[in-house]
């Protein structure tokens, strides 16, 4: 459980790190970060920490694949941890 931690602890970090880099690449007109990279960093569980991240510096924020893109895989990231919580805690 403590290696989980780590890791999701870690994609949140790197998530943050993407998203800032990107958005500083922007403005200065130097190459960016693609787009697969950041929706993979994403769908990895940074899902959460990037949107968040990406309201709060305006980032990618008129990009409809972002902005329903990334909801959509913090709900499948919901669903999938709602139904190994009950695969492996069975309420009886």
């Amino acid at each position: 459980m403590n290696l989980l931690y780590i890791y999701l602890i870690f994609i949140n970090i790197l998530a943050l790190i993407f998203t800032v880099s990107d958005k500083h690449r922007a403005i200065k007109h130097k190459r960016r970060i693609s787009e697969f990279t950041l929706m993979l960093i994403s769908a990895l569980g940074g899902s959460v920490t990037m949107l968040v991240t990406m309201l709060i510096i305006r980032h990618k924020t008129r990009h409809i694949k972002f902005m329903l893109g990334i909801p959509v895989i913090i709900l499948i990231q919901f669903i999938c941890v709602f139904l190994i919580w009950r695969l492996l805690c069975p309420s009886s």
